[in-house]
C-alpha cells in the first residue's frame, strides 16, 4: 500500500498539518477523524495517493499547490507615438498575484516589445577638459545633424547638453592662487582656459535643436592636474535630477558620456581628504552646477548602476580607442550599458550614437528589483527562432516591433510569519514599464481553521485539530485518555518486552501501558512491543524472501516448492533432467532447480558435456551410427533426431592436432576401425568430426605368409654363416701375425750371434 522507495514524507516524522506541508511539496496530511489501524502511530503525512489507498478520503487530504493569477493584462502595443504615447505598453501582463507552497514551483509568463517610433531623449555630456578642445570644436553644429538623423528613428526627439572636468581640489585640479581663474596659466600650448569644475548642466532636454548648438557655442575647456576625470559625477547627476534635466516618463532616455580618458571611481576622493560616501542624491544648486563636487566621494559602480537602472537611463560610453577595453569592462557591472570608440576629435560622434541607439533598441534584458530573499527565480528566454534558452533572461539581434517571450519559474524556500505578502518587480533595462508580482504563501491548511479547544474527541483536556489532538500538559494518549505522573514509570515498565530493552524496541511510542508501533515506509511494523515486522528478512538480488516467501516477524514463509533462509531454492527437479531422462545426465546432483556437476570435466545446464568423462566416447558412438550409418541402438529416427543434436563434421581425414579434442575408436560389426574427435566449442556447442568411411584391412595371402617365412629362415641362416666366417678369419689372422712376428726374432738371433763370432775372431787375430 506504500509507494516503492524513500518515502520522504513519512520520514519527516511530522506531528502537525503546517510541518507536512514544510517537508515536501508532494506531501499531503490526513485531516480524517478516524485513519489508520489500531496500535499504530499511523502517519497521516504522506503521500496523497498512498493516503487515499490506506483509507483517507479525498475531501479530507490537505495538500495545497502554488497558483498563478494573472490580475492585470493589457494588451502590447505597436506604435510609441501619436496621441497614445503617453499609454505605451511594452510588457505584459502588468500585474500578477502569486500563492506559493514552499518548494512547489510554479511559473508564468512575461511578453516583451519594443515599439516602433518611441519617443527619445539624448542628453550629451561632454568632457571639457583640455585634451578634449578639438572635439569641442567638431561638436558645435552636433544638435542639427543630430536632429535629422534621429528623425530617421523617432518623431519625437530631445537633446539636452552637460558637460564636466573633475574636482576643484587638490590633488585632482590646480587650485593655487595664480590657477584660480585661469588654470592655464603658463601652459604655452593653451594659455586661457576656465576654472575646473565637477558637473555643469547646461541644457535641459528640448527639441529645440538650435539650442543646443547655441550652448555649445558658448563653451571653453579647462583644465586638470591628473589624467583621470570626474565624469561619473556627472553620470550620476544627470541621472538623478529627473527635473532639472527634464527626462521624460514615456520617452526612451539616452546618455552619451564623451571622454578621451579614465574615470576616478569610488575611494579615490580620499586622496583629497573626502570620505563621505556618495548619497546618491541630486546636488545642484542654482547655477545648475554639482555642488557636492567637494563635499562628497566618486560613486561607485554599483550606486551608478542601480541609479540609472532605477531612472531608465541607457549609458552610452563614446570614448577613445585606448580606453576601449576598460569601458567594456565597465559595462559588465553597469545594466543597460554600452561602449563605442570615438574618433580623437570627435567626427564620428552622430554616427556613434546612432549605431549606439540601434544596438540599444537590438537588445531586450529583464532585471528583478526588491526579490525577497526566500524566493528563487529562474529564467527562459524565448527569442526570435522559437528556441528555449533556459538560465537566459534577454534576447539579442532583435527588430524593433519584434515580440520575445520569458518564462519567469518562482520557487519559495520557507515560510515568513503569518500574514506576511512580499512583493518584487521584474522590468526590461531602460525601460518605464514594469510587471508587479504580489506573493502570498501557502503554508496553513484549511482544517486548522476548524480548531475546537477543550474537544470532547480528546476527552475535554485537548484541542482538536487536522484530526488529532493536542493535549493540555500533564496528559497524553490518542484521545487525552491518560494521565502523566505517578503513574508513569509503571506505563513505561509495561511497553518493556524484558528489563533493560528499549521503550517497544526503540520502534514505538509508549501510550496508556501499551505500544503504539511506528509506522514505516518499508513496510508493517507490529507485535505488543513492536518487535516484529514485515520487512527485515533475508533478500535474494534485493528481492524479499527472493518473492517466493512472506516475510513474518523476521523470518521467510516459503510459499510450496521453495526452501531456504530466503526461500531462493526451489525443490523442483524438472529442469535438472538431461535428454536421455537422468538426474543431470548421471554426472551431478540436482540442488535449487540447478545441476552441480561432480564428475570432473563435466559441464552444461545438465552435466550433459564432458568430453574427457570415460563414457564420453560411448556415448557420441551411438550418434556416430545413427545419424551417419543409420545403425545402432539410436537408429529410431525420432529417437536419433532427439538425444543427437551435435554438429557432426565428416572429413576424409582425421587430424588430432587439436589438444582440447578427445579421439575416439571403436570397431564396427564387419571388424573395421571408426574414428571420430569429440569437442566441445567456446560457444557451448558440441562438434563430432568423423571419418566418412570407417577403415577396413584385407586378409592375408598363404602364399605370401610361406615365402615370408622361408625367406626369414635363409636370412637368419645367411646372416649366421657370415658371423661364423668372420670370426675364423679373424683368428687365422692374428696367428698369421704370431707366425711371422717369431720368424723375424729367429733371424735377428742368428745374425747377432754371426756378428759376435766375427767380433771375437778379429780380436782374437790382432792380438
Amino acid at each position: 500500500t506504500f509507494s516503492l522507495g524513500l518515502n520522504v514524507c513519512m520520514s519527516g516524522s511530522a506531528t502537525s498539518c503546517e510541518e507536512c506541508l514544510l517537508i515536501s511539496p508532494s506531501c499531503a496530511w490526513c485531516a480524517q477523524e478516524e485513519f489508520g489501524r489500531a496500535r499504530t502511530l499511523t502517519s497521516r503525512c504522506d503521500l496523497s495517493q498512498n493516503l487515499q489507498k490506506r483509507g483517507c478520503e479525498a475531501h479530507n487530504i490537505e495538500s495545497p499547490s502554488s497558483t498563478t493569477m494573472v490580475v492585470k493584462s493589457e494588451p502590447l502595443s505597436s506604435k510609441g507615438s501619436g496621441p497614445t504615447q503617453y499609454d505605451v505598453i511594452q510588457i505584459m501582463p502588468q500585474k500578477i498575484s502569486l500563492n506559493l507552497r514552499p518548494g512547489d514551483q510554479t511559473s508564468f509568463e512575461v511578453q516583451m516589445r519594443q515599439v516602433e517610433d518611441y519617443p527619445v531623449d539624448l542628453y550629451y555630456l561632454m568632457d571639457l577638459s583640455l585634451s578634449m578642445k578639438d572635439d569641442l570644436d567638431t561638436i558645435r553644429n552636433l544638435g542639427t545633424k543630430l536632429a535629422d538623423e534621429m528623425s530617421k528613428l523617432t518623431s519625437n526627439f530631445r537633446l539636452g547638453f552637460g558637460s564636466f572636468v573633475d574636482k576643484n581640489m587638490s590633488p585632482f585640479s590646480y587650485t593655487a592662487t595664480k590657477y584660480q581663474d585661469n588654470p592655464c596659466n603658463g601652459y604655452k600650448l593653451f594659455p586661457n582656459c576656465v576654472p575646473s569644475f565637477g558637473f555643469r548642466h547646461l541644457l535641459s532636454l528640448t527639441d529645440k535643436v538650435d539650442r543646443f548648438n547655441e550652448e555649445v557655442q558658448k563653451q571653453m575647456v579647462s583644465r586638470n592636474r591628473d589624467a583621470p576625470e570626474g565624469g561619473f559625477d556627472a553620470i550620476l547627476q544627470a541621472a538623478v535630477c529627473k527635473e532639472r534635466i527634464g527626462w521624460r516618463k514615456e520617452a526612451f532616455h539616452l546618455l552619451v558620456f564623451a571622454t578621451d580618458d579614465v574615470p576616478h571611481l569610488a575611494l579615490d576622493g580620499k586622496l583629497g581628504g573626502l570620505v563621505q560616501p556618495h548619497d546618491g542624491e541630486c546636488h545642484m544648486n542654482e547655477k545648475n552646477e554639482y555642488s557636492g563636487s567637494t563635499k562628497m566621494d566618486y560613486p561607485s559602480l554599483a550606486l551608478l548602476g542601480e541609479k540609472l537602472a532605477e531612472n531608465n537611463i541607457y549609458l552610452i560610453f563614446a570614448v577613445t580607442k585606448r580606453l576601449y577595453v576598460i569601458y567594456k569592462n565597465f559595462t559588465a557591472l553597469i545594466p543597460g550599458t554600452t561602449v563605442e570608440i570615438l574618433d580623437q576629435d570627435s567626427k564620428n560622434i552622430i554616427q556613434l550614437i546612432v549605431n549606439a541607439y540601434n544596438n540599444i533598441r537590438s537588445k531586450v534584458e529583464l532585471t528583478v528589483w526588491d526579490q525577497p530573499e526566500d524566493l528563487s527565480l529562474s529564467f527562459t528566454a524565448t527569442c526570435q527562432d522559437g528556441q528555449p534558452l533556459p538560465g537566459l533572461r534577454k534576447c539579442a539581434d532583435l527588430k524593433i516591433g519584434d515580440t520575445v517571450s520569458f518564462n519567469v519559474s518562482v520557487d519559495a524556500r520557507g515560510c515568513p510569519a503569518p500574514g506576511t505578502q512580499q512583493r518584487f518587480t521584474i522590468k526590461p533595462v531602460g525601460l518605464k514599464d514594469r510587471l508587479e508580482v504580489s506573493v502570498d504563501y501557502r503554508c496553513a491548511c484549511g482544517c486548522t481553521d476548524q480548531t475546537q479547544a477543550n474537544s470532547s474527541r480528546c476527552s475535554s483536556i485537548g484541542q482538536y485539530t487536522c484530526g488529532t489532538c493536542r493535549c493540555d500538559p500533564g496528559y497524553l494518549g490518542a484521545r487525552c485518555e491518560c494521565q502523566e505522573g505517578e503513574a508513569g514509570s509503571m506505563y513505561l515498565s509495561a511497553c518493556r518486552e524484558a528489563e533493560g530493552k528499549q521503550i517497544c524496541n526503540g520502534r514505538g511510542e509508549c501510550s496508556c501501558n501499551q505500544c503504539l508501533c511506528y509506522e514505516s515506509e518499508f513496510g508493517k511494523i507490529y507485535g505488543t512491543f513492536c518487535e516484529c515486522d514485515d520487512f527485515s528478512c533475508a533478500r535474494h538480488k534485493g528481492i524479499l524472501c527472493s518473492g517466493h516467501g512472506e516475510c513474518h516477524c523476521g523470518e521467510c514463509k516459503c510459499h510450496a516448492g521453495y526452501i531456504g533462509d530466503n526461500c531462493n531454492c526451489s525443490t523442483d527437479t524438472s529442469s535438472c533432467v538431461s535428454d536421455d531422462g537422468k538426474i543431470c545426465s548421471g554426472r551431478g546432483s540436482c540442488v535449487c532447480g540447478h545441476c552441480q556437476c561432480t564428475e570432473p570435466g563435466a559441464f552444461g545446464d545438465t552435466c550433459e558435456k564432458c568430453p574427457t568423462c570415460p563414457d564420453a566416447c560411448g556415448t557420441k558412438r551411438e550418434c556416430i551410427e545413427c545419424r551417419l550409418f543409420d545403425s545402432g541402438r539410436l537408429s529410431d529416427n525420432q529417437t536419433c533426431q532427439r538425444l543427437c543434436k551435435d554438429e557432426i563434421i565428416t572429413v576424409e581425414t582425421l587430424k588430432t592436432e587439436d589438444p582440447n579434442a578427445v579421439l575416439c575408436l571403436y570397431k564396427t560389426e564387419n571388424e573395421c576401425v571408426m574414428k571420430f574427435m569429440y569437442s566441445e566449442h567456446a560457444n557451448g556447442m558440441s562438434v563430432l568430426t568423423a571419418l566418412k568411411e570407417p577403415e577396413c584391412g584385407a586378409a592375408p595371402d598363404a602364399m605370401t605368409v610361406l615365402l615370408a617365412v622361408v625367406g626369414s629362415v635363409l636370412l637368419v641362416g645367411i646372416v649366421l654363416l657370415a658371423i661364423w666366417k668372420l670370426v675364423i678369419t679373424v683368428h687365422d689372422r692374428r696367428e698369421f701375425a704370431r707366425f711371422q712376428s717369431a720368424r723375424c726374432r729367429a733371424r735377428y738371433e742368428m745374425v747377432r750371434r754371426m756378428t759376435v763370432l766375427f767380433i771375437t775372431v778379429i780380436y782374437s787375430a790382432l792380438k
